[in-house]
């Protein structure tokens, strides 16, 4: 028999019974519901940028997010956060650009963490590979505030691979679900990657553009879009 797996809601008012602070603020706005439709549906798109992928040892370098609510962006609630961390950013810079002056200058983690809960207040979380952005946020909530983060999920990563994967025996390849490649079956614009903002951005304008492919076969709601 497999183990008993406590539903979302459950989870939620588990955590939301521990937690205090900016995440209790969080827990007490209600998250959306299962059927609200697409056209409804209040997201924030979040992208990390990280020292790694390991959210147990590794650190949230930056934060960018942008709203949407229902088919608009709205790019008057986007931010972007640099943190100030104890670590030096190594081979990471590689990728990121982000540098131990501008991390030593940085928002203190608290604060970043706090806005960016302030903004997923009753949305849904988006981002691309969600795994990374859920597991650093949820950790970084239950070092700060005493619980995990429970919140409804959408990927575009996953809602990309239910796109090209229409047959039974239709496998993708991992290249075809990578944002900026996943973006070119829709015409959208080339941005320069590996800044949390833009990669927001960039995330937010994807899915967009899946909700409109997927509604052309069946009307889409938080259910038929979210992976977690």
């Amino acid at each position: 028999m497999w183990p008993f797996s406590p539903s979302p809601a459950k989870r939620r008012d588990k955590a939301a019974a521990r937690a205090s602070g900016a995440l209790a603020d969080f827990y007490a706005v209600p998250a959306p519901a299962d059927e609200t439709p697409a056209d409804e549906l209040r997201l924030l798109s979040l992208d990390f940028e990280t020292t790694g992928l390991d959210a147990g040892c590794d650190q949230v370098l930056s934060i960018g997010f942008v709203p949407i609510d229902g088919p608009t962006i709205q790019l008057g609630g986007a931010a972007h956060r640099v943190l100030k961390v104890t670590t030096e950013v190594g081979q990471s810079a590689v990728f990121h650009g982000i540098t131990d002056d501008q991390i030593a200058s940085g928002t203190p983690v608290e604060d970043a963490v706090a806005d960016t809960l302030a903004a997923l207040s009753g949305r849904a979380m988006l981002a691309h590979f969600a795994k990374i952005e859920t597991e650093f946020l949820s950790l970084l909530c239950e070092r700060l505030y005493g619980a995990p983060l429970v919140v409804p999920v959408v990927d575009t990563l996953v809602l990309q691979d239910r796109l090209v994967n229409r047959g039974f025996d239709d496998e993708s390849l991992a290249g075809q679900l990578r944002l900026w490649n996943a973006r070119t079956r829709y015409g959208l614009p080339v941005y320069k990657a590996h800044n949390a903002l833009t990669d927001a951005v960039a995330t937010a304008e994807l899915y967009l553009a899946q909700v409109a492919e997927n509604a052309a076969v069946k009307a889409q709601t938080l259910k038929t879009l979210k992976s977690a």
